[in-house]
């Protein structure tokens, strides 16, 4: 298992490499497109993602795109994370390409005065990943919680590059595989009778 101290390295090595990666608007181009594909593939009502920081990909015109695809009488939804207090889940606040942003924890911007939603999807970026959905994060737990607490447990796509990838992450007790890593180039199911 991975210390904790190993961890830390090997976090920041890997946003050291997703800041400097080449070629980022082709990237982001083809990652846009597999995740538009998997968003009709699901068809989910509710997908919960988030702001990009630290040169996350930015799902916000993908996003923007799929509400505004909404068939007449199937309303579709978008939900932003709010961090309400350190160690506890996420609360997701209605997002749309017009809703007014304020400043939330860790400078993050979040939905201003809008209604809680609850995702039957989540779009989960990722530091790194595996192919088998285990994801390294920023170290806060904020998912981990997040998904522990949701009944039903939404559906999971991690968002991550290809440079990204990860031979092996040891899985803790709280850690949840996602149910799937899009990246640019591929979609990275988890293995069928893999424990989430």
């Amino acid at each position: 298992m991975e210390s904790a101290t190993g961890k830390a390295r090997q976090r920041k090595a890997l946003l050291n490499v997703r800041a400097s990666l080449e070629g980022r608007s082709e990237r982001d181009v083809a990652l846009a497109a597999r995740l538009s594909d998997e968003l009709a593939r699901r068809a989910p009502r509710c997908v919960g993602f988030y702001w990009p920081i630290q040169s996350e990909f930015d799902a916000r015109e993908v996003v923007s795109a799929w509400l505004a695809q909404a068939a007449p009488g199937a309303p579709r939804l978008a939900a932003l994370p709010v961090v309400t207090a350190p160690a506890t889940p996420l609360v997701f606040h209605r997002w749309t390409p017009a809703t007014v942003m304020k400043e939330g924890r860790y400078r993050i911007p979040v939905p201003a005065g809008t209604e809680v939603l609850v995702p039957d999807l989540l779009l989960v970026p990722c530091v790194g990943f595996t192919r088998e959905g285990l994801r390294l994060g920023y170290g806060g737990g904020f998912y981990d919680r997040t998904l522990h607490a949701m009944t039903p447990t939404p559906q999971t796509l991690g968002i991550a590059y290809d440079a990204l990838e990860i031979d092996h992450l040891s899985a803790e007790a709280h850690d949840l595989a996602l149910d799937a890593i899009v990246t640019e180039s591929a979609t990275f199911a988890r293995p069928p009778g893999t424990q989430r």
